[in-house]
C-alpha cells in the first residue's frame, strides 16, 4: 500500500516512516512548517528522507500558523519545563493542528493516486492533545472516507495510537532508527535543552525501553526530577 508518512523529523514520525520502509510501502514523507519554533525539526525530516530515499514535500503554512495562536510552539510564550502529566502542558496545544495537516496530506495522497496516510500519533499525547487521541483518529478516517467518496479510498495508518513513548523507542531500536537523527525539543536550540516536556518523555521513554539514549541534552539529568514530581 503505497504510503504517505507525516513526518515531523520527531522520533515518533521518524520511526513510523523506517517501520513502513521496512514493510515495503513508503512511497514519500511530507513536512509542514506551521512557523514552529522548533523549526530545527524540518531539517531531521529532509535527513529521514533522503535516508530512506524517498520524496520529500515542505508544505509552508507559516502564514496560517501565525492564525493559530496562544501556543508556545507558535507565539512568544515560555515553553513549559517539566513531564509531560502537568497541567501547564496544555500551553503547547496548536488549535485543530493535526485536523489540518492530514487533511492536506490525504488530499496529497488521493491526488497521488497512493493508497494510506500514516501518522505517528501515540498513547502518550493523549493527556494533552485531544487530536492525537483514539477517537479523533475514528473520527477523522471516517470523515475521510466521505470527504473522498467516489474519488478514492485513502486508508488512515496509526500504528502508535495505543503505544506508549517508550514503546517506540523500542520498535525504533528493532528497525535500528538512528535516533540521533531525529529531534523532539520544542525549544528548537543547538541540542535538546532537556527540560521542556517533549525532552523529559524522551529521555524518560529510552529509560524505560532500557535502550540507550544517544541524544545531546543541555540538561541531562532534569527529566529525574521532573519524573519524581510527577509521582
Amino acid at each position: 500500500m503505497p504510503t504517505l508518512v507525516v513526518c515531523s523529523g520527531g522520533l515518533d514520525s521518524v520511526t513510523l516512516a523506517e517501520q513502513v520502509a521496512a514493510e515495503g510501502d513508503l512511497a514519500g514523507l511530507v513536512t509542514f512548517d506551521y512557523g514552529q519554533r522548533h523549526r530545527t525539526e524540518l531539517a531531521y525530516a529532509r535527513r529521514a528522507a533522503e535516508r530512506l530515499a524517498v520524496p520529500h514535500d515542505v508544505v509552508d503554512l507559516a502564514a496560517l500558523g501565525r492564525h493559530l495562536s496562544g501556543s508556545a510552539l507558535t507565539d512568544a510564550v515560555d515553553v513549559p519545563e517539566g513531564h509531560y502529566a502537568a497541567d501547564n502542558m496544555s500551553v503547547t496545544v496548536v488549535p485543530n493542528r493535526n485536523p489540518i495537516l492530514f487533511t492536506i496530506a490525504f488530499g496529497m495522497a488521493n491526488a497521488r493516486g497512493w493508497d494510506r496516510v500514516a501518522a505517528a500519533v501515540h498513547g502518550g499525547d493523549h493527556f494533552v492533545y485531544p487530536d492525537c487521541r483514539p477517537e479523533f483518529v475514528d473520527a477523522f478516517a471516517e470523515m475521510e472516507r466521505r470527504a473522498l467518496a467516489g474519488l478514492g479510498e485513502v486508508a488512515f495508518h496509526t500504528p502508535f495510537v495505543h503505544s506508549s513513548k517508550a514503546d517506540i523507542v523500542a520498535e525504533g531500536a528493532r528497525l535500528g532508527v538512528p535516533f540521533a537523527e531525529t529531534w523532539s525539543c520544542y525549544q528548537g536550540g543547538e541540542v535538546h535543552c532537556g527540560r521542556c516536556g517533549t525532552c523529559v518523555e524522551r529521555r524518560e521513554a529510552f529509560h524505560l525501553a532500557g535502550v540507550a539514549d544517544p541524544t545531546a541534552y543541555a540538561d541531562p539529568d532534569y527529566w529525574r526530577h521532573a519524573v519524581r514530581e510527577k509521582a
